[in-house]
């Protein structure tokens, strides 16, 4: 344990799980004065800092500049035979890793008077919690356990070897030929970039499209790109089974196993031989680990901890946060969920979940960058939308980059400027989509966007010329005539 008092007779907080939304909760409630112990049965910082979002984008970060040197020509330039040194780039990972894990070491929080026990975190009643062997008495406390993969029933696929996120950023040498389970986030961030670094890359779909949660023109432009980059796509299938034809041999220098697996498609059977399988099939909430039953408070398996409006579980006393409470499992959100507990659970706030507008983005190349509803939501509930739409193969800086994929949507109620929704998809959609948020937030029209001077040449004018396309809908056919007549009266 990592502590200045560890004989705290109650204390104002305890926080379960030391991911992102257990660290906020913990060190904003510090800082006001409670009392709070945070309890971390594995790694602190959870899997944003330790197999998430921080080892993937340095992953991507290399996977983006192999493919830069790779296409070079395209740019005039000549470069010599690209040559990916992957244990270094696994290397310069763990090294970037390392350099900011002291952000969310034990060391930190217990300089910022959080009590930090290093072990299995149990209810064992409504106002107790178990850790190594010490009980814990609150006032209060946060579940914050996090989710895990989730691995899908393919007969075989529990004999062979697989990489979750779990592994992967383990890997020091690169497979030759790579089976991609999952076609969500990860799975194409890092299908995408282990083509790049040259694997042969196979990717399942049972559908016939990538990232399902996306709309389809953002799913066409990501899926061309993917496909540009030499990805495999076997759409459509059922997986029969997966089995090891060949074991791992270093004494013949075979550092990965050969793994069968067996497809079937229209009726017809195929066989697709890997050196690793990377599953992506998606994650669910960890909420078997803390004995929550013993504090009443329910949960469901797949949908995990149940919340009300205000992150209050069915224990009153007790709230969740992240990956184990919420169908959005985004470390900005987790954060913010963390941000409305400290409110709610130590100060009689009232701040609701429901009001938070989330954005999110996923890092393959190009991004694709959501915030708000998309068309289909809009559909189903019978809304009038207007839809504003500019390429970026018409945006100045992308032609200029090279880089026209993608674009800029935005949709308002239909006849008015009021932003509903909007998707980017382009190189850098992820930083862009911040400016729609705030727009949304603040409830600035989209007809104001068109005023807000854009540096030129930047991808980001999309935004603004889509504002245009807005104000061009003002100019009313009689509104046109009487400017044509005042013009033609100032001509005489």
């Amino acid at each position: 344990s990592y502590s200045h008092c560890l004989n705290v007779k109650r204390y104002n907080l305890v926080v379960i799980g030391g991911g992102v939304g257990g660290l906020v909760t913990a060190a904003g409630s510090a800082g006001v004065g409670a009392k709070v112990a945070l309890i971390e049965a594995n790694l602190l910082g959870g899997d944003c800092l330790n197999v998430g979002c921080v080892p993937s984008k340095a992953l991507l970060k290399s996977a983006k500049v192999a493919h830069q040197l790779a296409t070079a020509k395209e740019y005039g330039i000549v470069a010599n035979e690209v040559k990916v040194d992957f244990p270094a780039v696994m290397e310069r990972l763990r090294k970037l890793r390392a350099s900011i894990a002291h952000h969310d070491s034990a060391e930190r929080f217990a300089s910022l008077g959080v009590d930090v026990y290093l072990g299995h975190g149990k209810f064992k009643s409504r106002n107790q919690i178990e850790v190594n062997g010490k009980v814990l008495t609150f006032a209060r406390a946060v579940v914050a356990t996090g989710g895990s993969p989730n691995i899908p029933a393919i007969p075989g696929l529990d004999k062979v070897p697989t990489y979750t996120n779990l592994q992967v950023f383990n890997l020091t040498k690169l497979p030759a030929v790579i089976g991609v389970i999952g076609t969500g986030p990860i799975g194409c961030e890092l299908a995408q970039a282990f083509a790049r670094f040259g694997a042969k890359v196979h990717v399942f779909l049972r559908g016939d499209s990538v990232l399902r949660k996306e709309e389809d023109d953002a799913r066409e432009v990501v899926m061309k790109a993917m496909e540009k980059d030499g990805i495999i796509f076997h759409k459509n299938i059922k997986y029969k089974k997966v089995e090891l034809t060949e074991d791992v041999d270093e004494k013949k220098g075979k550092s990965f196993p050969s793994i069968k697996i067996v497809l079937e498609k229209a009726s017809s059977q195929m066989e697709v031989v890997v050196n690793a399988i990377v599953v992506a099939a998606g994650r669910k909430p960890n909420v078997h680990t803390a004995d929550l039953d013993k504090a009443g408070i329910e949960y469901d398996p797949q949908e995990g901890v149940k919340v009300n409006d205000m992150l209050q579980t069915t224990n009153p006393n007790v709230f969740a946060c992240g990956d184990c409470a919420s169908k959005y499992q985004f470390t900005h959100f987790a954060d913010f969920m963390a941000r409305l507990v400290i409110r709610n659970a130590l100060f009689f706030g009232s701040g609701k979940a429901s009001s938070l507008l989330v954005p999110w983005a996923t890092y393959t190349d190009p991004e694709v960058a959501h915030v708000g509803e998309y068309e289909r939501d809009l559909k189903k509930r019978g809304v009038e939308f207007d839809t504003y739409k500019k390429e970026f193969k018409d945006n100045d800086r992308s032609i200029v980059d090279s880089d026209t994929l993608g674009y800029v949507k935005i949709l308002t109620v239909k006849g008015k400027d009021k932003i509903l929704g909007a998707t980017i998809v382009g190189s850098h959609a992820g930083d862009m989509i911040s400016e729609l948020t705030l727009a949304m937030q603040s409830n600035t029209g989209l007809g104001k966007l068109a005023g807000v001077i854009h540096p030129y040449p930047t991808a980001a004018e999309a935004i603004r010329q889509c504002g245009d396309l807005y104000n061009k809908t003002r100019l009313t056919a009689t509104t046109a005539r009487i400017l044509r007549n005042l013009l033609a009266f100032r001509r005489s």
